[in-house]
């Protein structure tokens, strides 16, 4: 049997208990996991979304324990303003000069990210950040609506963070097609399947500003282990992960939290199109699945899928269209009758 071939199974059953994958980086205030070892984990959003500042409190949190933290910064963030950042945030100086605890990565093409894929031999980090996809792309000169080129920036620039072990976390946008939307990011549908974590969906509640902070909502797309969805609530398609919230304290050092949802926090959701629940309403028969609705009003899945769960959260209203009897007309030679 050759060495990379199989799995020693025997090996790995003997005397052990198999649990599936917890989600353990990024903590709630309850103390469970937004990320997974071992996993890419995505993070998507509309831009000043505030979603490299989540990973970054993530990273901040990690050191300040003891951790070590690389970002990959293919987004033009800066190193000293994202110094400045972590600064902020309450990281030692020290250990940002520790580079067997923090390094710093701002590759120009594709050698060079290859270059910090290969230091993985010997220095893996906690957590690692790559922001973001569409820029990791163009340096690769992939195509972002072909699977195959994605696969192979991959397999290439980012599955070896997760194969080592790291809490791999990348960056991506959302599509700009409102169809499209809500299933995940740009481009292709390869990039949800390469998740092997958890994918996220960051929406803007407070705007976020300089000074003054602001909250976002995180809602759970994709979690392939289920560890982070058993831990949130069930009665949404997307659940609501975490409510973050940044802001200054006196002293003007960030302060930030991952809130765990209660029952009085509810997702905000993609806005159905005006009309359409008074489109629903107007049918007769009331529509009974996604599918019906699309095929009676020739619309898309997702529009089709919104309108009708709407259209049932507001109770399922219909309007009766009903026929009015055709006039009567006296027949020929009758005589009206007087009372």
């Amino acid at each position: 049997m050759t060495k990379y071939e199989y799995a020693n199974v025997g090996a790995i059953l003997n005397g052990s208990h198999l649990a599936a994958p917890a989600p353990t980086v990024g903590l709630r205030d309850d103390g469970v996991g937004l990320f997974y070892r071992g996993q890419e984990n995505q993070i998507i959003g509309d831009p000043e979304t505030a979603k490299t500042l989540m990973v970054q409190c993530v990273q901040a949190d990690m050191l300040s324990v003891g951790g070590s933290a690389l970002i990959v910064d293919i987004d033009h963030n800066g190193v000293e303003p994202t110094l400045a950042r972590l600064i902020s945030m309450g990281v030692d100086p020290d250990v940002l000069s520790d580079p067997q605890r923090f390094r710093y990565a701002a590759p120009n093409d594709a050698e060079e990210m290859l270059a910090v894929v290969a230091d993985l031999k010997d220095w893996v980090p906690d957590i690692a950040l790559v922001d973001s996809i569409g820029e990791l792309m163009v340096m690769f000169h992939a195509s972002s609506n072909s699977p195959d080129d994605y696969t192979a920036m991959h397999s290439a620039a980012l599955k070896p963070f997760a194969v080592h072990g790291s809490a791999l976390v990348t960056i991506d946008h959302l599509a700009k097609n409102s169809e499209s939307q809500s299933y995940g990011a740009t481009g292709t549908a390869a990039k949800k399947r390469a998740v092997g974590g958890v994918m996220l969906r960051s929406t803007v509640l407070d705007r976020f500003t300089p000074g003054n902070g602001g909250r976002a909502q995180l809602t759970i797309v994709k979690d392939r282990h289920g560890g982070l969805r058993a831990a949130s609530p069930k009665d949404d398609r997307e659940p609501l992960a975490a409510i973050f919230k940044v802001w200054s304290d006196d002293s003007d050092d960030t302060r930030w939290q991952f809130k765990t949802p209660d029952g009085s926090d509810k997702p905000v959701g993609i806005t159905v199109r005006e009309g359409d629940v008074d489109a629903l309403a107007q049918l007769v028969p009331s529509p009974i699945s996604q599918r019906d609705v699309k095929e009676r009003l020739s619309w898309g899945s997702t529009r089709a899928l919104h309108a009708l769960r709407a259209w049932r959260d507001a109770g399922s209203p219909t309007v009766a269209l009903v026929a009015l009897p055709a006039p009567q007309t006296p027949m020929s030679g009758a005589r009206e009758h007087v009372a």
